[in-house]
């Protein structure tokens, strides 16, 4: 499948909202939780004011001129928050896009973006029963501590 990854664009921020709510992992047998959890001010976090602060940066996946895909960073008290330098992690997919090696190409886009902009890791946490946490392993983040029901984790740069 042919797709470009790129910058996000100042116009194209309100996506994150979507893809926001479309990183909620529900794993299977479980009811999708209502749109409106995104106005929660521990997911607002992640998408309140992007693009004001010097450390909000992202990238977005198109497929014949749709975005299928968003991936992004700010420093934030997020789920992943390890200290005040690093940036945290949020990534989505379409869910008809994912499997295709798309997110990963993204994954990798966006270290290599902060490993130019000269950060030296980014977390994320990410649900157990998540499938895309092998695939954050595979792209070199660790394990830095866990609870009953996540990882916190982080990639060195």
């Amino acid at each position: 499948m042919d797709y470009t990854i790129r910058e996000i664009r100042k116009q194209e921020y309100p996506l994150l909202d979507y893809f926001l709510y479309e990183a909620i992992f529900v794993p299977e047998g479980i009811e999708s939780p209502p749109k409106t959890i995104i106005a929660s001010p521990e997911l607002q976090v992640y998408v309140a004011r992007f693009g004001e602060a010097k450390d909000d940066h992202g990238l977005v996946a198109e497929v014949e001129g749709k975005i299928v895909g968003a991936v992004w960073v700010r420093i934030m008290n997020d789920y992943g928050h390890i200290d005040n330098k690093t940036p945290s992690l949020a990534i989505s997919l379409d869910k008809e896009y994912r499997g295709l090696g798309i997110g990963t190409a993204m994954m990798k886009e966006i270290l290599v973006l902060l490993e130019t902009h000269g950060y030296r890791q980014v977390s994320l946490s990410v649900q157990k029963a998540n499938y895309a946490a092998k695939m954050y392993q595979k792209v070199g983040f660790e394990i830095l501590r866990e609870n009953e029901d996540e990882y916190i984790m982080a990639c060195r740069l």
